[in-house]
């Protein structure tokens, strides 16, 4: 993986961590307006989760990078993105949780925050930022009222 920097957060944390991941999954848009992209294909996505906070665990981590990387490449890697329970287009899913680049970044940021509200330093998913192809990528950045919900 070639070293990259990303769009940086402003933040007043003591600590900041960046976990890069790569990994490789399919989708398709179901929606007429979607052009070839309602065609089933293929990305390897690049991620960079940003995380920040004040105080590091027990063990001196802000989060251990391998429990990210199990909530998302575990998850995802060589996946039918639609096929997820998070994504597709079932009775109780709508346009809003087709598995689109932003979609996938806010889906992203919604389970590590949910893995990261149960740690007792309360680290915070700042950031996340994912890569499509070498030209396109979207950052998902939660506002402040969409943490402990």
């Amino acid at each position: 993986m070639i070293h990259q920097f990303y769009p940086q957060v402003p933040h007043e944390y003591r600590y900041e961590l960046n976990k890069d991941m790569q990994l490789a999954a399919a989708h398709f848009i179901p929606a007429s307006t979607a052009g070839k992209c309602a065609n089933v294909h293929g990305h390897t996505y690049v991620i960079n989760v940003t995380i920040a906070g004040d105080h590091l665990n027990e063990t001196g981590f802000l989060v251990d990078f391998k429990t990210i990387k199990n909530i998302v490449h575990d998850r995802f890697d060589h996946s039918l993105l639609n096929e997820d329970e998070a994504f597709g287009d079932t009775p109780q899913n709508d346009s809003d949780t087709f598995p689109t680049t932003e979609v996938v970044a806010r889906t992203i940021w919604q389970l590590i925050q949910r893995e990261l509200d149960e740690c007792v330093n309360k680290p915070r998913c700042l950031q996340v930022l994912v890569r499509e192809t070498p030209t396109s990528y979207v950052v998902y950045r939660a506002k402040e009222g969409d943490f402990d919900r």
